[in-house]
């Protein structure tokens, strides 16, 4: 697999350009950053959520931290954070693992970190672990256009 046929129907759809950029095989955030050469920072990755309404995404630069007290407290819910066993279903395109941050490809109510949204040039993880897709920055915002906005990480 490179990209996730959703991601790619997705990004299509929107008529968003990308690149597509390979990668040796990883198993986080940062050392998918690290092995294509951008900034941690620039890297947005999907943290998963639940509670007794359902699954939520929320998207965050890769150097952050979930603060779920933040979000719990944004949200004015008691989310909780998803076992990796819990989201085949919701990501039958992607290795498991490689949830792509766009939520609203795959349906799912998404809070996004207000520092993903001043990026030139985002990039995410493609729904494998060897490939990232670059975007422009004005394009991501468009494609989490919905997504709650706020301050829901921590920078480590």
């Amino acid at each position: 697999m490179t990209i996730a046929a959703r991601v790619e129907d997705y990004l299509k759809q929107n008529a968003v350009e990308f690149e597509l950029l390979a990668h040796k095989a990883t198993g986080s955030t940062h050392e998918s950053a690290h092995a294509a050469h951008v900034p941690d920072n620039h890297l947005a990755k999907a943290v998963m959520v639940h509670d007794d309404q359902g699954h939520a995404m929320v998207v965050l630069p890769g150097n952050a931290w979930l603060r779920l007290e933040m979000l719990n407290n944004a949200s004015g819910r008691a989310f909780k954070l998803d076992e990796e066993s819990e989201l085949t279903d919701l990501f039958p395109d992607c290795t498991p693992g490689a949830v792509p941050p766009l939520g609203t490809a795959y349906g799912l109510e998404t809070y996004m970190d207000e520092a993903l949204t001043t990026l030139a040039d985002v990039y995410l993880e493609a729904g494998d672990h060897r490939h990232l897709v670059r975007v422009d920055g004005s394009d991501f915002a468009r494609l989490s256009h919905g997504a709650h906005l706020g301050q829901f990480g921590r920078r480590g």
